[in-house]
């Protein structure tokens, strides 16, 4: 696979001004265009605790719902957030470090039936868990969902009761089922092995039918999985993931990118296909991390593109530009970095 490059480069700047710069380098940082393209930042709203996600259904509202790592999620409704959270489990779940709330989604049928999606960490009996569950929204009031009316998909053991990469996000694919991801389980470097580990979910992306039951479960398994048949949990679309706290569909091609966290030198983007094993812990981006040279690299997905830790420390993903405003963007993959604040554009 030949080294990735980044094409463009959006570098956020003090005051709300993005820069736009163009470049190419093996995941070095861009270098700067002598035609620059500025967008400025809109202020939407403030006084969120910990804002993790924002989501908008697919319900004509025009809502935008903001999901705190607390345990909240307010409605931002004509550009004033809602006195009162349109859901609290701030009760029921375990933050500090990498827990809490940490994403949402709404089902695609959400205008009719009222169901969404969470991903919070909690503890039970002394075990750290994640927990993928349903809510619905009120039917009497469309701006509260019914605390009442949550069922648990499932839950997941965390290993070592670590409290980092817990991932994070839930979405539904073109092909309507629902894909989240979980983190490794924790630490540092993959102690126990669970990337490369097909019996656990644990560094993994998963990928269910929410409108079906398979035996047993509280879901339905995707005929089409690439475990179903053996070899690993049949929940298991693709593995070899450290932390992959945000990804999205390109909602032209349906194409899966995957923001996968590094470790110590490197952060990266990936492709994400059926079966495909993305490579941690025996790779970090696209140097060896176990052994730190040498490894074998076979049956490996290599990232589309990697930056080093002198650009950034923390991928968060982003999405696929379709939109009417920047046509400098269109088709255009933007994603940005907790660490140094930079966006970026992967063409």
């Amino acid at each position: 696979m030949e080294r990735p490059w980044l094409s463009r480069a959006l570098r956020a700047a003090i005051g709300g001004l993005l820069l736009l710069i163009s470049g190419c380098g093996g995941g070095n940082a861009p270098a700067p265009s002598s035609t620059p393209v500025r967008v400025t930042l809109q202020l939407m709203a403030t006084g969120f605790v910990t804002p993790l996600d924002l989501e908008q259904p697919n319900d004509g509202s025009g809502r935008l719902f903001i999901v705190e790592q607390g345990g909240l999620i307010r409605i931002l409704q004509n550009g004033q957030t809602l006195p009162t959270p349109f859901l609290d489990i701030s009760a029921k779940i375990t933050t500090g470090g990498e827990m809490g709330l940490l994403g949402m989604t709404f089902h695609p049928a959400f205008s009719a039936n009222r169901r969404f999606f969470v991903n919070y960490v909690r503890t039970s009996a002394g075990q750290i868990q994640s927990v993928i569950a349903e809510y619905l929204a009120s039917a009497a009031n469309a701006n509260l969902a019914d605390p009442a009316s949550e069922r648990i998909l499932l839950t997941v053991n965390q290993t070592g009761n670590f409290t980092n990469h817990k991932a994070g996000q839930l979405a539904f694919g073109p092909d309507g089922f629902l894909y989240f991801g979980l983190g490794d389980g924790g630490s540092g470097g993959d102690p126990n092995g669970n990337g490369q580990n097909t019996s656990t979910l644990l560094g993994k992306m998963m990928r269910i039918d929410v409108d079906s039951l398979s035996p047993g479960l509280q879901y339905g398994i995707p005929p089409d999985n690439p475990f179903v048949g053996g070899g690993g949990l049949p929940e298991i679309w693709a593995f070899g993931f450290r932390n992959p706290w945000r990804f999205s569909f390109d909602r032209a091609t349906g194409r899966q990118f995957v923001a996968d966290v590094g470790q110590d030198s490197f952060e990266e983007i990936d492709l994400v296909t059926r079966g495909g094993n993305y490579g941690w812990n025996i790779m970090e981006g696209l140097h060896c991390f176990n052994p730190p040279s040498g490894c074998n690299q076979s049956g490996l997905t290599l990232p589309i593109a990697e930056y080093s830790h002198a650009e950034g420390a923390a991928v968060i993903g982003g999405f696929v530009y379709h939109g009417q405003s920047l046509t400098a963007l269109r088709g255009t993959y933007v994603f940005g970095d907790f660490g140094s604040g930079t966006i970026w554009g992967l063409t």
